[in-house]
């Protein structure tokens, strides 16, 4: 008889000889004194050396509660007196499964319980196949067990000797001397990562902002580190970070140094005492947390060349800091989220806008825009643009056309050098009851090397020349009010 169903879903799974899974009891771990590094780039660095009996000549160690994603290219290890001969990595662990892929061949015993009368009835089964479902075969019939509605346990006889309850790591040593003595092993990981976040409490009347940062561990590596003595690194090992690019918000890169410990050109993070990172869990840890700091808040638009709004823009709405010594947060601060807050007039502090930073040395000015002014726009325009020739025309090319070695044309072009008159009116609208000042920014004045000899001709106020391709007003606009600037560029372009 051929019974046909489409999973097993609902199947509970007993082992009639639990002790050989080895669990420890709850809350118990073969791990020794761990220490765990974590780097910024989604790698660990975990170091346990646990005390261990160590048999004369050859033996072989298990380090069970090692990281399931551990890369066994990167093991170190270190015992007196003993050196390693091989090792392996156990990564089958014990699920329900993979136990049925290996029980493929073997017979177990299948318990079903009538729901009814609470009867139980036995039978032994032969597992034929995994492959979408479980395929067995039941004297003279195959069945593929499913949920159906009626309780279903499949008993094992035994664990699979390469099936583990937890990641384990096995070494096979040669010792001259027996004893118990520590025995120190060394491994890269992933599956451990670490993260950044700030919170900013800004003050505008009293220009400030409270700041604390977060780190948050996460640890996905299907094994709790117990205890572990933490540390972070900040960079990018190896090479640059997969996560960002460019520098979020900073304004000028700083030049102090900090004052934590470095290794290489990591700056370093300790968690202050031992922790706990469970697997499967997300942990924060706070690393900074520093009040009154300088802050200022700037409204700020960049405007392309020959840029002509057809609508009035928002500027951008930034808070503008330091992680300066002296009038700043006075620390070097790892890549992150900013999230600023706010307090309205009841005291309750309200979100105002997000950014993020890559990593920031000490000493540096940020500038991290929050979001749009809800009062304060800007239309740049095209007020008037003009052609103006050269005094005189220039000879661009002079060429001869030589046939079989003989110049049989000599051709001189001209063509006439165009320069551009260009007027730029940008309007400022400001709805708020107070003044305000925007930082405005004239870009793409750069066109290369034919094109990088443009001027200045007027402007309605002092202008401040970033690079070559920018150029920076800071324009102070009335309370309920509006203001027109213009400026005038002589340009080839």
């Amino acid at each position: 008889m051929l019974r046909t169903f489409a999973a097993c879903s609902a199947l509970s799974f007993t082992l009639l000889t639990p002790a050989a899974v080895g669990q420890d009891a709850a809350g118990q771990t073969a791990q020794g004194d761990v220490s765990v590094t974590i780097y910024s780039d989604g790698q660990a660095l975990v170091q346990d050396v646990r005390q261990l009996p160590i048999a004369r000549g050859r033996s072989r160690i298990e380090f069970p509660d090692v990281s399931g994603d551990i890369r066994p290219e990167t093991l170190s290890f270190n015992a007196p007196g003993a050196a390693i001969v091989e090792q392996n990595f156990d990564f089958d662990l014990l699920t329900p499964g993979k136990l049925m892929e290996k029980a493929i061949g073997q017979t177990i015993t299948l318990v079903r319980t009538n729901p009814a009368t609470g009867a139980e009835t036995r039978e032994r089964a032969t597992v034929l196949s995994t492959a979408g479902g479980v395929v067995v075969r039941i004297g003279d019939r195959i069945e593929i067990l499913r949920d159906d509605g009626l309780p279903v346990r499949a008993v094992f006889d035994r664990v699979p000797p390469n099936l583990r309850a937890r990641p384990t790591l096995s070494v096979t040593v040669d010792s001259s001397e027996a004893g118990t003595r520590p025995a120190a092993i060394r491994y890269l990981t992933s599956g451990l990562d670490w993260s950044a976040d700030y919170v900013a409490l800004y003050d505008e009347g009293a220009g400030t902002i409270d700041m604390q940062g977060w780190v948050t561990l996460t640890n996905e590596t299907g094994t709790t580190f117990h205890a572990a003595d933490t540390l972070l690194v900040a960079g990018d090992p190896g090479g640059g970070s997969y996560r960002r690019a460019g520098r979020g918000g900073m304004v000028r890169p700083g030049t102090e140094s900090a004052g934590r410990e470095r290794v290489g050109d990591f700056y370093l993070y300790p968690i202050g005492a031992r922790t706990t990172i469970a697997n499967n869990q997300t942990k924060q840890v706070s690393f900074l947390d520093v009040q009154g700091v300088p802050a200022r808040k700037v409204y700020a638009r960049t405007v392309g060349w020959l840029a002509s709004d057809s609508d009035p823009v928002n500027v951008a709405s930034e808070i503008a800091f330091s992680s300066s010594r002296e009038g700043g947060l006075g620390d070097a601060l790892p890549e992150g989220a900013v999230r600023f807050y706010q307090r309205d007039s009841r005291g309750n502090a309200q979100f105002i806008g997000e950014n993020f930073i890559d990593h920031t040395p000490m000493g540096s000015e940020l500038s991290l825009r929050t979001g749009q002014a809800f009062d304060i726009f800007v239309q740049a325009e095209v007020e008037s643009r003009e052609t103006i020739s050269a005094a005189e025309w220039q000879r661009s090319a002079r060429y001869r056309v030589i046939r079989e070695g003989e110049t049989v044309e000599e051709v001189e072009v001209e063509r006439p050098t165009n320069f551009y008159r260009t007027t730029m009116r940008y309007t400022f609208t400001n709805a708020k009851a107070a003044p305000v000042e925007v930082d405005l920014v004239q870009a793409g004045l750069d066109r290369g090397w034919w094109g990088n000899d443009y001027r200045i001709v007027s402007e309605d106020l002092p202008g401040q020349q970033l690079n070559i391709d920018r150029r920076k007003w800071t324009v102070p606009v009335p309370a309920e009010g509006e203001r027109v600037v213009r400026v005038t560029y002589e340009t080839r372009f």
